[in-house]
Protein backbone atom coordinates (compact mmCIF):
# COMPACT_ATOMS: atom_id res chain seq x y z
CA UNK A 1 0.00 0.00 0.00
CA UNK A 2 1.11 3.12 -0.63
CA UNK A 3 1.48 5.88 1.96
CA UNK A 4 -0.45 8.78 1.74
CA UNK A 5 0.97 12.64 3.04
CA UNK A 6 -1.22 11.72 6.02
CA UNK A 7 0.73 8.90 6.89
CA UNK A 8 2.92 8.99 9.16
CA UNK A 9 6.13 7.98 8.29
CA UNK A 10 7.54 4.32 9.66
CA UNK A 11 10.63 4.41 12.04
CA UNK A 12 13.91 2.98 11.16
CA UNK A 13 15.33 0.56 13.99
CA UNK A 14 18.51 1.86 15.03
CA UNK A 15 18.16 5.42 12.82
CA UNK A 16 17.54 8.87 13.69
CA UNK A 17 13.87 9.75 13.35
CA UNK A 18 12.23 10.39 10.04
CA UNK A 19 10.86 13.61 9.70
CA UNK A 20 9.31 16.02 7.06
CA UNK A 21 11.70 18.75 5.55
CA UNK A 22 10.66 21.52 7.80
CA UNK A 23 11.47 19.67 10.76
CA UNK A 24 14.44 18.57 9.18
CA UNK A 25 15.79 22.06 8.06
CA UNK A 26 14.73 23.78 11.60
CA UNK A 27 17.09 20.69 13.09
CA UNK A 28 19.60 21.79 10.95
CA UNK A 29 19.68 24.95 11.50
CA UNK A 30 19.76 24.89 14.80
CA UNK A 31 23.18 22.69 14.33
CA UNK A 32 23.73 25.11 12.26
CA UNK A 33 24.43 27.53 14.90
CA UNK A 34 27.05 25.74 16.35
CA UNK A 35 28.71 24.95 13.08
CA UNK A 36 29.05 28.77 12.79
CA UNK A 37 30.44 29.17 15.99
CA UNK A 38 32.80 26.17 15.40
CA UNK A 39 34.47 27.96 11.96
CA UNK A 40 34.56 31.84 14.18
CA UNK A 41 36.61 29.21 16.78
CA UNK A 42 39.07 28.07 13.83
CA UNK A 43 39.89 31.64 12.49
CA UNK A 44 40.36 33.15 15.86
CA UNK A 45 43.30 29.90 16.41
CA UNK A 46 44.12 30.47 13.08
CA UNK A 47 44.92 34.48 13.79
CA UNK A 48 47.04 33.17 17.51
CA UNK A 49 49.25 30.06 15.03
CA UNK A 50 49.82 33.61 12.72
CA UNK A 51 51.41 35.36 15.81
CA UNK A 52 53.13 32.27 17.26
CA UNK A 53 56.74 33.13 17.78
CA UNK A 54 59.68 32.10 14.89
CA UNK A 55 62.46 29.95 15.24
CA UNK A 56 65.66 31.03 13.19
CA UNK A 57 67.45 28.00 11.99
CA UNK A 58 70.47 27.63 9.07
CA UNK A 59 69.01 27.68 5.59
CA UNK A 60 72.04 26.33 3.82
CA UNK A 61 71.40 22.70 5.85
CA UNK A 62 71.24 20.14 3.01
CA UNK A 63 68.83 17.82 1.75
CA UNK A 64 68.95 15.30 -0.60
CA UNK A 65 66.66 14.92 -3.56
CA UNK A 66 66.88 13.82 -7.26
CA UNK A 67 69.64 15.74 -7.88
CA UNK A 68 71.64 15.15 -5.33
CA UNK A 69 72.15 17.47 -1.66
CA UNK A 70 70.38 20.55 -2.11
CA UNK A 71 70.35 23.79 0.52
CA UNK A 72 66.90 23.55 2.19
CA UNK A 73 65.87 26.89 0.84
CA UNK A 74 65.93 25.72 -2.54
CA UNK A 75 61.98 23.83 -1.13
CA UNK A 76 60.86 27.12 -1.28
CA UNK A 77 61.06 27.09 -4.91
CA UNK A 78 61.67 31.16 -4.96
CA UNK A 79 58.37 31.44 -2.54
CA UNK A 80 58.19 32.74 0.72
CA UNK A 81 56.75 30.15 2.43
CA UNK A 82 56.75 26.33 2.64
CA UNK A 83 54.75 23.72 3.94
CA UNK A 84 56.33 20.44 4.26
CA UNK A 85 55.00 16.98 5.29
CA UNK A 86 57.48 14.67 7.42
CA UNK A 87 57.36 10.89 5.74
CA UNK A 88 58.04 8.01 8.27
CA UNK A 89 60.12 5.47 6.47
CA UNK A 90 60.47 2.01 7.17
CA UNK A 91 64.25 0.96 6.10
CA UNK A 92 64.59 -1.78 3.28
CA UNK A 93 60.69 -2.63 3.53
CA UNK A 94 58.97 -2.91 0.61
CA UNK A 95 56.61 -0.16 -1.05
CA UNK A 96 53.50 -1.66 1.04
CA UNK A 97 55.48 -1.88 4.08
CA UNK A 98 55.32 1.67 4.10
CA UNK A 99 53.64 4.11 7.02
CA UNK A 100 49.81 3.56 5.83
CA UNK A 101 49.25 6.98 7.94
CA UNK A 102 51.87 9.43 5.93
CA UNK A 103 50.55 7.49 2.88
CA UNK A 104 47.21 9.38 3.39
CA UNK A 105 48.47 12.49 3.92
CA UNK A 106 51.00 12.58 1.04
CA UNK A 107 48.41 11.21 -1.24
CA UNK A 108 46.30 14.26 -0.66
CA UNK A 109 48.90 16.43 -0.95
CA UNK A 110 49.74 15.10 -4.40
CA UNK A 111 48.84 18.55 -6.03
CA UNK A 112 49.67 21.55 -4.83
CA UNK A 113 48.80 24.28 -7.31
CA UNK A 114 46.89 25.93 -5.41
CA UNK A 115 49.37 26.26 -2.45
CA UNK A 116 51.78 27.67 -5.38
CA UNK A 117 49.45 30.18 -7.08
CA UNK A 118 48.97 31.61 -3.11
CA UNK A 119 53.02 32.05 -2.76
CA UNK A 120 53.56 28.78 -1.08
CA UNK A 121 55.64 25.86 -1.72
CA UNK A 122 55.39 22.22 -0.69
CA UNK A 123 57.45 19.67 -0.25
CA UNK A 124 57.86 15.94 1.99
CA UNK A 125 60.45 15.22 3.88
CA UNK A 126 61.48 11.67 4.69
CA UNK A 127 64.22 9.71 6.80
CA UNK A 128 64.83 7.19 4.12
CA UNK A 129 68.00 6.90 2.42
CA UNK A 130 67.08 8.63 -1.18
CA UNK A 131 67.93 5.42 -3.59
CA UNK A 132 65.10 3.56 -1.36
CA UNK A 133 63.01 6.92 -1.34
CA UNK A 134 63.07 7.33 -5.52
CA UNK A 135 61.70 4.27 -6.59
CA UNK A 136 58.76 4.49 -4.12
CA UNK A 137 57.90 7.92 -4.75
CA UNK A 138 57.91 6.85 -8.52
CA UNK A 139 55.90 3.68 -7.69
CA UNK A 140 52.84 6.27 -6.26
CA UNK A 141 53.33 8.51 -8.94
CA UNK A 142 53.74 11.49 -6.91
CA UNK A 143 54.41 14.39 -8.03
CA UNK A 144 55.22 16.92 -5.27
CA UNK A 145 59.35 17.11 -4.83
CA UNK A 146 60.25 14.73 -2.00
CA UNK A 147 64.05 14.76 -0.33
CA UNK A 148 65.29 12.72 2.43
CA UNK A 149 66.61 14.17 5.14
CA UNK A 150 68.91 11.34 7.19
CA UNK A 151 70.63 12.32 10.14
CA UNK A 152 69.66 15.70 9.37
CA UNK A 153 68.57 17.48 13.06
CA UNK A 154 65.31 19.37 13.88
CA UNK A 155 63.82 21.49 12.57
CA UNK A 156 64.46 20.09 9.05
CA UNK A 157 65.08 16.30 10.20
CA UNK A 158 63.91 15.09 13.34
CA UNK A 159 60.67 13.29 14.12
CA UNK A 160 58.54 12.40 11.28
CA UNK A 161 54.97 12.42 11.37
CA UNK A 162 54.77 16.27 11.31
CA UNK A 163 53.39 18.81 9.04
CA UNK A 164 55.28 21.60 9.68
CA UNK A 165 55.29 25.39 8.01
CA UNK A 166 58.42 27.50 6.97
CA UNK A 167 58.90 31.25 6.25
CA UNK A 168 62.05 32.35 4.49
CA UNK A 169 62.60 36.66 4.52
CA UNK A 170 65.72 36.56 1.90
CA UNK A 171 68.28 34.39 2.98
CA UNK A 172 67.09 33.65 6.47
CA UNK A 173 65.15 31.28 7.49
CA UNK A 174 62.32 30.43 10.12
CA UNK A 175 60.47 27.21 11.73
CA UNK A 176 56.64 28.94 12.33
CA UNK A 177 54.46 26.46 13.20
CA UNK A 178 54.36 22.11 13.10
CA UNK A 179 51.58 19.85 14.53
CA UNK A 180 51.31 16.02 14.03
CA UNK A 181 48.43 13.45 14.80
CA UNK A 182 44.97 15.05 14.39
CA UNK A 183 46.78 17.64 13.97
CA UNK A 184 47.38 16.64 10.35
CA UNK A 185 43.76 15.91 9.51
CA UNK A 186 43.40 19.62 7.44
CA UNK A 187 45.11 17.97 4.52
CA UNK A 188 42.95 15.05 4.44
CA UNK A 189 40.04 15.65 2.97
CA UNK A 190 38.18 12.79 2.81
CA UNK A 191 37.74 12.51 6.74
CA UNK A 192 36.41 15.96 6.65
CA UNK A 193 33.84 14.56 4.13
CA UNK A 194 33.44 11.29 6.33
CA UNK A 195 32.81 13.15 9.30
CA UNK A 196 29.69 14.71 7.15
CA UNK A 197 28.01 11.11 6.04
CA UNK A 198 25.47 9.55 8.25
CA UNK A 199 27.90 6.84 9.67
CA UNK A 200 31.16 8.97 9.60
CA UNK A 201 34.26 7.21 9.87
CA UNK A 202 33.24 4.63 11.62
CA UNK A 203 35.53 4.57 14.46
CA UNK A 204 34.83 3.04 17.72
CA UNK A 205 35.83 6.28 19.58
CA UNK A 206 33.12 8.12 17.53
CA UNK A 207 29.57 9.29 19.31
CA UNK A 208 27.09 7.65 17.40
CA UNK A 209 23.22 7.70 17.82
CA UNK A 210 22.06 4.16 19.45
CA UNK A 211 21.78 1.05 16.97
CA UNK A 212 24.46 2.34 14.77
CA UNK A 213 27.04 0.22 13.39
CA UNK A 214 29.82 -0.67 15.28
CA UNK A 215 32.43 1.37 14.99
CA UNK A 216 36.27 -0.55 14.25
CA UNK A 217 39.80 1.04 15.18
CA UNK A 218 40.81 4.45 13.69
CA UNK A 219 42.03 4.50 10.64
CA UNK A 220 40.78 1.03 9.62
CA UNK A 221 40.61 1.49 6.28
CA UNK A 222 43.41 2.80 5.32
CA UNK A 223 45.09 -0.49 4.04
CA UNK A 224 43.13 -3.58 2.26
CA UNK A 225 43.87 -7.01 0.46
CA UNK A 226 43.32 -7.10 -3.13
CA UNK A 227 40.21 -7.86 -2.78
CA UNK A 228 39.76 -4.45 -1.06
CA UNK A 229 38.94 -5.51 2.29
CA UNK A 230 40.52 -3.88 4.70
CA UNK A 231 43.38 -5.60 7.36
CA UNK A 232 45.87 -4.86 8.31
CA UNK A 233 47.63 -7.72 7.89
CA UNK A 234 50.54 -8.98 5.94
CA UNK A 235 48.58 -9.45 2.40
CA UNK A 236 47.37 -5.78 2.99
CA UNK A 237 48.44 -2.85 0.72
CA UNK A 238 48.21 1.25 1.76
CA UNK A 239 45.02 1.97 -0.24
CA UNK A 240 46.14 4.32 -2.42
CA UNK A 241 49.06 1.70 -4.05
CA UNK A 242 45.97 -0.50 -5.47
CA UNK A 243 45.57 2.33 -7.88
CA UNK A 244 49.29 1.63 -8.88
CA UNK A 245 50.80 -0.25 -12.22
CA UNK A 246 52.05 -3.51 -11.08
CA UNK A 247 50.87 -3.38 -7.61
CA UNK A 248 49.82 -7.43 -6.48
CA UNK A 249 48.94 -9.21 -3.30
CA UNK A 250 51.85 -9.33 -1.19
CA UNK A 251 53.05 -11.74 1.69
CA UNK A 252 54.97 -9.35 4.05
CA UNK A 253 54.78 -6.18 4.77
CA UNK A 254 58.92 -6.11 5.54
CA UNK A 255 59.05 -3.95 8.40
CA UNK A 256 62.57 -4.14 9.62
CA UNK A 257 65.49 -2.37 10.88
CA UNK A 258 62.87 0.74 10.20
CA UNK A 259 64.33 4.26 10.71
CA UNK A 260 61.81 6.98 11.79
Amino acid sequence: MTPTPDDPPAALPGRPPIVDLATWQAARDELLVREKAHTREGDAIAAARRRLPMVEFDGAVEVVGPDGPVPFTDLFQGRDELVVYKHMWYDGAPHQGQCEGCTTTAWHLKDAVYLNARGVSCAILTTGRWDEVAPYVEFMGYTQPWYSVRDVAAPVGGDMGYLTCFLRDGERVFLTYSTTGRGNEPVNGSLALLDRTPYGRGEAWEDDPAGWPEGRSPCWYWRTDADGSATWGPTSRPVPQWTRPGATPVETLGRHGHHR
